[in-house]
């Protein structure tokens, strides 16, 4: 049963009826009942029968000692007394616009959203996924409502390489059940794993008419856009800005399950502002000097990406990467001098909405790739990229033989005389052996004027009718 606790994907069915409690660590430092054992009346009371107090050392220098000896014995680390969760060197900043989802109203929606829920989805960004993770809320989860389902989803694969996907999925799984997932209304990826799993939670708790899935996360992750994924229709407003959703939302699935979106919300973690708009929580043409946040751009993507999806020049400095940016997009002022807040903006707004490729490396991948062990899968190809040719002769030794497809006709009954006609022309090929044209309708301009002239004579006769009467 222990082992099933820890299981991210095993479920304990009817807790209340079980002794989960055997089965959860005893605190290391429990609280001594001081009054059970001596009583207040009993030692200071009228009732006291002892005259002297209880001293374990005999005089002051013994006590020094034992002071000194515990101070050197002292160590940070176990002692439970002080703050787990305190931000190392934070420091509050002043500017309300870096505040952006950590304000009582946004909360409020939050915890509303959980207490409304039975399974809370959590969305992160799949190119930073530990980045975008809401540790707080996870702990208050799994120590305030452990009867809720908490799920994690790598939202954004299509903007990160596969293999990287796949190492978070592995990495992420042994914590909770992880899904990776593509908001797309036309070219949606994980929509069929995501909707089983919560048929899987719904028939958990068939006692209920309905269960509710909440979706949380950092603003700008897309829990709106894959509400409207799930759902096939645009039934939550969406902006690939932040700070879109304002109050929570009911949308139905289907009959059993309905799904709550929620207002971005965001953790203090002590991050800086950089950090903070390259993550996607504050609208860029609100921050008043984006030039001093270029340099987080130009640390975190490659040079190669930037030169070739600005079509520019490699630069020196930040200034002029900018200065380049703007006489390529004709982003000049007065007297033709180089309008570089504009130009950093739209650097800003392309990080935060994917144009230019970043991602974060798993722990553990900088490792193996400098032991070699990861080097087929950090090399990314271009699509013009060409393999060498393979030198003939030679036969891959994990190939299977090609088997051929030969088509196989049912013996059925054609209903037509045109249909009759067609079925019979299939039979009398397969019976001398003749190959089938797969694709009849598509034009061969490679074949021969006699071939030719047999298979495209719809084009001949289209020629003669475009012709003038002293051309025929």
């Amino acid at each position: 049963m222990g082992k099933a606790l820890q299981d991210p994907f095993q479920v304990v069915m009817r807790q209340t009826k079980l002794p989960i409690s055997l089965l959860t660590e005893k605190a290391k430092q429990q609280r001594v009942h001081v009054l059970d054992t001596e009583s207040f009346e009993y030692t200071f009371g009228k009732k006291a029968l002892r005259k002297k107090p209880k001293v374990k050392v005999e005089s002051l220098e013994t006590l020094c000692g034992e002071v000194v000896q515990r101070t050197e014995q002292y160590d940070e680390a176990t002692d439970s007394s002080l703050i787990k969760n305190a931000i190392p060197e934070a420091v509050e900043n002043s500017n309300p616009l870096f505040k952006a989802g950590q304000s009582n109203r946004v909360w409020g929606e939050l915890y509303k959203v959980i207490d409304s829920s039975d399974v809370v989805v959590e969305v992160v960004d799949g190119r930073d996924p530990m980045g975008t993770r809401c540790l707080h809320i996870e702990q208050f989860l799994r120590k305030e409502k452990p009867h809720k389902h908490l799920i994690l989803v790598l939202n954004k694969v299509d903007l990160v390489p596969t293999w990287i996907t796949k190492k978070w999925l592995t990495l992420l799984s042994q914590e909770l059940p992880t899904v990776a997932f593509h908001a797309s209304m036309q070219h949606s990826f994980g929509k069929g794993t995501l909707i089983n799993l919560l048929r899987q939670f719904a028939n958990l708790h068939k006692d209920r008419q309905q269960i509710s899935v909440g979706f949380i996360g950092y603003p700008n992750v897309g829990k709106s856009s894959m509400i409207n994924t799930l759902r096939s229709k645009r039934v939550c407003k969406t902006a690939p800005i932040a700070g879109e959703t304002k109050v929570w939302q009911y949308v139905s699935l289907m009959r059993r399950i309905y799904m709550i979106d929620c207002p971005g919300v965001v953790y203090p973690q002590g991050d800086s502002e950089t950090q903070i708009i390259l993550k996607g929580v504050v609208r860029v043409e609100n921050v008043k000097d984006p030039i001093n946040h270029v340099q987080g751009v130009l640390d975190r993507v490659r040079e190669q990406y930037l030169l070739k999806t600005y079509s520019i020049d490699p630069w020196n400095d930040v200034y002029d990467f900018l200065t380049k940016i703007c006489v390529k997009t004709g982003r000049l002022l007065k007297g033709g001098e180089p309008d570089w807040n504009t130009a950093a903006k739209i650097v800003l707004n392309d990080f935060q909405r994917g144009r230019l490729p970043y991602f974060v490396l798993p722990p553990g991948c900088e490792l193996q790739n400098a032991q070699g062990h990861c080097e087929d899968n950090v090399k990314v190809y271009d699509l013009d990229f060409q393999l060498p040719e393979a030198p003939e002769g030679t036969i891959d030794a994990g190939a299977e033989p090609i088997e051929k497809n030969e088509p196989k006709l049912e013996k059925r009954r054609a209903r037509g005389k045109r249909a009759g006609k067609k079925l019979s022309e299939k039979r009398n090929r397969l019976k001398h052996g003749k190959p089938f044209d797969k694709c009849s309708g598509i034009v061969e301009f490679g074949l021969s004027e006699k071939k030719k002239g047999n298979k495209n004579g719809w084009r001949r006769k289209l020629e003669k009718r475009r012709r003038v009467k002293h051309q025929q």
